[in-house]
């Protein structure tokens, strides 16, 4: 095992860190480092918060990875924020808040930019969920940059999700349209001292009557710290329970399914890349913009390529 590696388990504030940026810069020593690691994951609870811009969750992620410091816990937190346009980092990756929250004892945080991935989540971001977790992390906290009619991805990362709103905006249409509802294991009603809140409050219940669900909602005003320590214990006794279970559940699977799936599509456009060349692969993309192919008869060639060129390596 490599002395970063090894840091990493020790719980070495530093290397955590290095290791981060040798996966988000995909630096060749990245996959050496999470093969090295990855026998050491699976202790972490992965908590996902997620909802529309502006609903609070920034202020809410403060207040829970207060709470759960005060517990002793160990704390990682992924906020993942825009990509800049002009830099490609992170637009609010210098956020003041993230300063102060980082300052707690056992409490690590990491601004990360989504570089397009869809959903807000990269690969990186899945990495750094593995590497936070192998240096001792009881939890993990992933707040998004917002939800929209694909960006729902957090559900194949996290184990319990909190889908956050706020009354009087429509918000609440909006999930449904998102498809959230389907990835909600709690329902936060964050701004609850704003008119509307009983409103959303039953639109909500309708909605788990209609899905025969019972996911918990609860209240807060996270600007103030109201409702933050029940939405605490909420969520430890869920993740208590879900801990009950068998080691490896559906849930659990899916999630590797999902990794799995990431990982294999990312290395073989890399292999395809580099075994056809740039060249080659521009020229496929240029015909399937300029419409002389089609995207799907574009890939069928990159297999048949792929597959004559292993044949003549084994001729060789």
């Amino acid at each position: 095992m490599n002395d970063l590696a090894q840091r990493v388990l020790s719980r070495d504030e530093r290397a955590l860190a290095r290791a981060i940026s040798v996966v988000e810069n995909e630096e060749k020593n990245a996959r050496s480092l999470m093969g090295q690691i990855y026998s050491h994951t699976g202790n972490a609870r992965i908590l996902g918060i997620t909802g529309p811009p502006g609903a609070g969750k920034s202020t809410l992620t403060d207040g829970l990875v207060a709470g759960f410091a005060d517990l002793g816990k160990q704390v990682g937190v992924i906020a993942v924020d825009p990509t800049s346009p002009f830099s490609g980092g992170a637009v609010l990756g210098d956020r003041i808040r993230m300063r102060k929250i980082s300052t707690l004892p056992g409490v690590f945080v990491r601004s990360m930019a989504t570089r397009g991935a869809m959903g807000g989540l990269t690969h990186a971001c899945m990495d750094t969920v593995d590497i936070m977790d192998a240096a001792g992390m009881d939890i993990i906290l992933i707040e998004t940059v917002g939800v929209g009619q694909d960006e729902i991805e957090i559900i194949r990362v996290s184990e319990l999700n909190l889908v956050v709103l706020v009354p009087g905006s429509g918000d609440e249409i909006q999930a449904i349209k998102a498809g959230i509802m389907e990835i909600a294991d709690i329902f936060v009603i964050n701004k609850a001292d704003r008119d509307g809140v009983e409103k959303l409050e039953s639109q909500l219940q309708y909605l788990n009557q209609l899905s025969s669900k019972n996911i918990p909602i609860i209240r807060t005003v996270a600007i103030s710290n109201q409702g933050v320590d029940e939405l605490g214990e909420a969520v430890l006794s869920v993740l208590g329970s879900q801990r009950e279970r068998e080691s490896v559940d559906n849930r659990e699977a899916e999630r590797a399914d999902y990794r799995l799936r990431n990982v294999l599509s990312a290395r073989f456009l890399s292999v395809a890349k580099e075994t056809l060349g740039e060249s080659v692969y521009e020229k496929l993309v240029y015909e399937v913009a300029s419409r002389k192919i089609d995207p799907y008869t574009a890939s069928d060639r990159i297999i048949a390529l792929l597959k004559g060129s292993s044949h003549g390596s084994r001729a060789h």
